[in-house]
C-alpha cells in the first residue's frame, strides 16, 4: 500500500534536525510521493534541496499570505526561477484574514498572480485560506485555475461552498488534525466528500492529531508547541477510512489516482512572459 502526502512543510526547522530519522520512517509506512510547500523566499532554496535530494518529493513553491509583508523586489522573477523546470507546484499561496495585521488587498494581489502563473504554465496550485472563503471564491470566479485543478489543503470552509469549488477543479486535503473530536463539522464534510476529488495531508510540522493518531513523536518546539511527525500520515490515512467506511486498501488506491491527476506529470513549458504585477 502506498501512501501520498499531499501537504507538508518538510524543509522547516522544526523538522530538519530529525531528517535522518523521519526519512526511513516514512520509508516504513510506505510513503510513495510528497507534496513538500515552501511558504517564502527563504526557504525556497530548502524545498529545492529535499527534491534533489528525495526523488519522492514533489516540491512547490509560494509565497503564503502570512509572509506577503517580507517579499523582496525580485519575488516574481525568484519564483518563475523555481518553477522553470516545470516539474513542481505553486504553494503555499492564499488568503488569511485570521493572522493579525492582514492586509486582504495586498495578500489577493500576491495570491492572484501566483494563481495566473500556475496557470499560465499547467502547474498544481497548493491553497491556504482562513476566514477569508468568499474572497478566494471571488478570485477563483474571476481567474483561470491550472486544468490539472488545485488543492484547498485542511479545508476549512463552509460545507455550502464545497459544490462550488468542486465544480471549479478543487480538490480537499483531509488533515490529521481534524480527528480532534471538536472537528465534527470538518468531519462530516469529509465523509461525504467525491472520492475522486479526496486527498490527505499532514501539514507537517503543524496541525498534530490528537494522542490516537500520533504513533510517531518528535520533540516539542522550545515554545511547548507539537511538532507533527510526517510519518503520522498513515494513522490519518486509517482515520478518515474508518470515517469514510471504507478499507484503508481502497482509500490509499483512491488517493493514489488523485495525487497523481493533480502533481503527477506536470507539463515542462518554456517560461511565458511573467502574468501583470
Amino acid at each position: 500500500m502506498l501512501l501520498y502526502d499531499a501537504h507538508n512543510h518538510l524543509q522547516d526547522a522544526a523538522l530538519t534536525p530529525h531528517l535522518p530519522a523521519i526519512v526511513p520512517a516514512l520509508r516504513g509506512i510506505g510513503l510513495s510521493r510528497a507534496a513538500v510547500n515552501g511558504t517564502r523566499e527563504a526557504d525556497w532554496d530548502a524545498v529545492a534541496a529535499l527534491a534533489a535530494a528525495h526523488p519522492w518529493v514533489v516540491p512547490c513553491y509560494g509565497l503564503h499570505p502570512w509572509y506577503v509583508k517580507e517579499r523582496s523586489p525580485r519575488w516574481r522573477e525568484r519564483l518563475a526561477e523555481c518553477l522553470a523546470g516545470g516539474k513542481a507546484g505553486v504553494g503555499e499561496i492564499g488568503l488569511d484574514r485570521w493572522i493579525a495585521g492582514f492586509d486582504l488587498a495586498d495578500q489577493t494581489a500576491v495570491f492572484a498572480w501566483q494563481l495566473d502563473l500556475a496557470a499560465q504554465r499547467g502547474l498544481p496550485v497548493s491553497i491556504h485560506c482562513l476566514q477569508a472563503w468568499g474572497a478566494l471564491e471571488d478570485v477563483l470566479r474571476e481567474r483561470r485555475v491550472p486544468e490539472c485543478g488545485f488543492l484547498l489543503h485542511a479545508y476549512g470552509g463552509p460545507a455550502e461552498m464545497v459544490d462550488g469549488f468542486l465544480r471549479r477543479g478543487a480538490y480537499f486535503s483531509f488533515s490529521g488534525h481534524f480527528l480532534e473530536e471538536r472537528k465534527a463539522g470538518r468531519r462530516e464534510i469529509f465523509r461525504t466528500l467525491p472520492a475522486e476529488r479526496l486527498l490527505v495531508e499532514t501539514d507537517a510540522p503543524d496541525m498534530t492529531p490528537p494522542p490516537g493518531f500520533r504513533p510517531f513523536a518528535l520533540p516539542d518546539r522550545p515554545d511547548g508547541r507539537p511538532v507533527n511527525h510526517p510519518a503520522n500520515l498513515l494513522a490519518v490515512y486509517e482515520g478518515l477510512a474508518a470515517l469514510r467506511g471504507c478499507p484503508v486498501e481502497t482509500l490509499a488506491a483512491r488517493v493514489a489516482e488523485n495525487f497523481a491527476r493533480l502533481f503527477g506529470s506536470p507539463a515542462t513549458l518554456p517560461a511565458p512572459p511573467l502574468p501583470g504585477a
